[in-house]
């Protein structure tokens, strides 16, 4: 029996985030919403919606092989946002766009091998977000 390998999704958004901060850039995180992410549905469009992860957005921000957490205000309410590694559509520095954007279903990227803990594709993926984001740090 071989062991499955760790998907490679998971290092990738921590490498584009590490990128970003070394850079001095703001990390931007694409995340498609459904019954597994715990996020402020008022921000939702779309299906989606897009997070700065800024350590200065962010707190106890953990972006782990299954998932990503932290701690975030909206409107100065704290939220606690919860992301499946298999809702991350991208991440991206929001100063240059550069960035990573994943297929959705992708089991390689999204890491399931018996598709059980996989979120399905959203019906119609929407392009990378283009212009600046609406959402902005509130201290």
């Amino acid at each position: 029996m071989t062991k499955t390998p760790i998907p490679t999704k998971p290092y990738m958004v921590r490498a584009i985030y590490e990128w970003c901060v070394d850079n001095g850039f703001t990390p931007y995180l694409v995340v498609a919403v459904d019954g597994n992410t715990r996020v402020p549905m008022s921000y939702v469009k779309n299906g989606e919606i897009v997070f700065n992860i800024n350590y200065s957005a962010t707190k106890d921000l953990l972006i782990k092989n299954e998932a990503i957490s932290f701690s975030a205000r909206f409107n100065g309410v704290s939220s606690e946002i919860y992301i499946p590694m298999s809702a991350v559509r991208g991440i991206f520095a929001r100063e240059n766009g550069q960035g990573l954007f994943f297929e959705p279903g992708d089991v390689t990227q999204t890491g399931g091998t018996d598709g059980k803990n996989d979120t399905p594709p959203p019906e119609a993926p929407s392009p990378p977000p283009k212009g600046r984001p609406s959402l902005k740090v509130v201290k």
